[in-house]
């Protein structure tokens, strides 16, 4: 007898149960069609997915900023004055131990281009790429750090290596 209560519980529990609110959840059955997700705008670009290996610098230390275009961005130029989504990996130039990433971090860097919030090297070597676009910065001393370093994982007068991914423009 106790068994049947237990049972009858059950059952009725479990009708009231189907017959609860239809579903409103915005998550489709895998049967529906979905919109594709929309493109980056101009001054935005998609993040970039993996961490790029940096590899130390070859030949001797640079006297001057050199930059390489890894990757040409489609979206907004960056200029003096706007505020800048990056992703980043440094390494020192001669040994190539990374010293600083963003990656590691777990999100993206922001600072204003051009109003000394980030080393010399950077603000000169940003300027004028474009959202979405990756760059390598190899910055002499006198850019980066300087005499002073930046202990204790920048020794004094060390050139620095940088590969950077402009992911936003504002």
């Amino acid at each position: 007898m106790r068994i049947a209560a237990l049972l009858a519980t059950l059952l009725i529990a479990l009708g009231l149960a189907a017959c609860g609110e239809e579903k409103t959840s915005d998550i489709p059955d895998g049967d529906e069609t979905t919109a594709a997700p929309a493109a980056p705008t101009e001054t935005e670009a998609a993040a970039t997915p993996d961490k790029p290996k940096v590899e130390k610098g070859e030949g001797k230390p640079p006297t001057k900023l050199e930059t390489e275009d890894l990757k040409k961005g489609t979206g907004a130029e960056a200029k003096d004055g706007d505020e800048l989504t990056m992703q980043y990996v440094g390494v020192l130039f001669d040994d190539g131990k990374e010293f600083d990433s963003s990656y590691k971090a777990g999100q993206p860097f922001e600072f204003t281009l051009g109003e000394g919030m980030v080393i010399k090297g950077w603000d000169e070597g940003i300027k004028g790429m474009k959202a979405g676009g990756q760059r390598k910065l190899i910055i002499p001393a006198d850019l980066a750090y300087g005499a002073e370093g930046s202990p204790p994982d920048i020794p004094p007068d060390t050139p620095l290596i940088f590969v950077v991914d402009l992911e936003k423009v504002n």
